[in-house]
């Protein structure tokens, strides 16, 4: 996986401070299947993907629904376990910490922009 942070393109604000970038399937496939919850300045940004479950899952997350230009095109905020989501539109998912969009103060039609740890 890789690790970046993604931010805000109009204003450059720093939105989510560790990302994990899917670039297999099988990272895409697993997601946080197995995993703790994620701290509330954490992510996983599945790529590419427009649908999720919460499966297995015993806690909810917020998903982010984005588009190839990163630009936030759904939020599904606090969906629980043994749910299921899709984004028609949408091209990337990234999976946050339960109420993290809203503190993040993300928003449909917003765009982010990706930066890699180098």
């Amino acid at each position: 996986m890789d690790q970046g942070q993604l931010f805000d393109a109009e204003g450059g604000a720093l939105v989510v401070r560790a990302v994990q970038r899917t670039n297999r399937s099988w990272e895409r496939l697993r997601g946080l299947l197995g995993r703790g919850p994620l701290l509330p300045d954490a992510g996983l940004l599945l790529d590419p993907c427009n649908s999720v479950h919460t499966c297995f899952m015993p806690y909810a997350i917020d998903v982010v629904y984005l588009d190839r230009a990163f630009t936030i095109t759904r939020i599904v905020p606090g969906l629980r376990p043994w749910r299921a989501s899709y984004g028609r539109s949408a091209h990337m998912t990234l999976e946050l910490a339960a109420g993290s969009a809203a503190r993040s103060g993300l928003g449909p039609g917003q765009r982010l922009r990706w930066q890699p740890l180098r």
